[in-house]
């Protein structure tokens, strides 16, 4: 099952669901509103990131590949 990031439209807080399909309705946790607003994960923004020689934590195109 799928962990996705949401919003309670309701109470503001946000919360994680395990869902087994993107759109079955969730409660919030705190409030038990099912007014929830799905979020754009970090992970999912990232996935298609840059390759740029920048986008690396030590700033070299093979940081941690393996490769010299």
């Amino acid at each position: 099952m799928p962990l996705f990031e949401y919003k309670c439209r309701e109470c503001g807080k946000p919360f994680d669901e395990l869902v087994n399909h993107a759109d079955d309705p969730v409660s919030c946790p705190f409030c038990k509103s099912t007014n929830a607003e799905k979020q754009l994960s970090v992970f999912a923004a990232s996935v298609g990131g840059s390759s740029s020689a920048s986008a690396t934590p030590c700033g070299q195109p093979s940081c941690g590949s393996g490769f010299a």
